[in-house]
């Protein structure tokens, strides 16, 4: 038998406790954030961020208690920055690095070509002059056609538009981590993703159908457990089974 301290029906309730506080305080937070003109200032976007992980937290340390007291857990899950590394990084970073990735289906090719030749029409200077077929062998039409609309396009106004372009969404990550000094220009490019270090992400943000898709095979189970709560504010949802940065092309 182990000798560690098994924790107390008395320290589940307290936890409980906890999370409802940080409940009401990540909500009293987006109420002044969203009362004040003009969507806020910084520091109630600061405030909003700081409860949204202390409630984060809370959740954490109730959900570990609950299992470990009564063999039960949340219907939910909280985003991590990475399932094993804490922040490691300075308090107050001098520089930020934002690595993110967005994975798209190409289901309808001629609607892309379409949509990036009308581009390629209203610019004279384009690559794309001519209207692209979408049976070039290699599928040069297709890669010309992207190149053209994420020229155009920055990547968020892709993902706002992306049924426009005949894509489909897939899984998307965006992970936020802490620097020390500036970098040299152009001393990354070669290979943007290749530096993540775990223990300075500061915050990861996850979309997935899987989410989804977990939460509907607990309906199918008949078990009473809902879906998986979808955090809103700072976090999207778990990050469990998300792409690496490492392997971002």
């Amino acid at each position: 038998m182990s000798d560690a301290v098994q924790p107390t029906a008395a320290e589940v309730r307290a936890a409980a406790d906890a999370l409802k506080a940080a409940i009401d305080r990540h909500l009293a937070a987006v109420e002044r954030r969203a009362a004040a003109p003009g969507g806020g200032t910084d520091a109630e976007a600061a405030a909003v961020f700081a409860a949204f992980n202390e409630m984060a937290a809370a959740g954490e340390a109730y959900d570990e208690l609950l299992y470990d007291v009564y063999d039960e857990v949340t219907p939910f899950e909280v985003p991590d920055t990475d399932g094993s590394a804490p922040y490691d990084g300075p308090d107050e970073p001098e520089t930020l690095s934002v690595f993110i990735r967005r994975d798209y289906t190409l289901v309808e090719p001629r609607r892309l070509l379409a949509q990036a030749q009308r581009v390629a029409d209203l610019d004279p200077d384009s690559s794309l002059v001519a209207a692209p077929d979408p049976d070039e062998p290699g599928g040069r039409g297709v890669q010309a056609a992207l190149g053209v609309l994420f020229g155009e396009y920055d990547p968020d106004e892709i993902a706002g538009r992306h049924q426009e372009f005949g894509l489909e969404e897939g899984d998307a990550t965006l992970w936020v981590t802490a620097g020390d000094e500036p970098s040299e220009p152009g001393e990354w490019l070669a290979a943007p993703f290749d530096a993540v270090d775990p223990e300075r992400v500061i915050c990861r943000f996850d979309i997935s159908e899987a989410f989804e898709d977990e939460g509907d095979d607990l309906e199918d189970d008949g078990d009473g457990a809902g879906d998986d709560i979808d955090p809103e504010g700072p976090g999207h949802g778990p990050d469990d089974d998300v792409d690496d940065p490492d392997d971002r092309d």
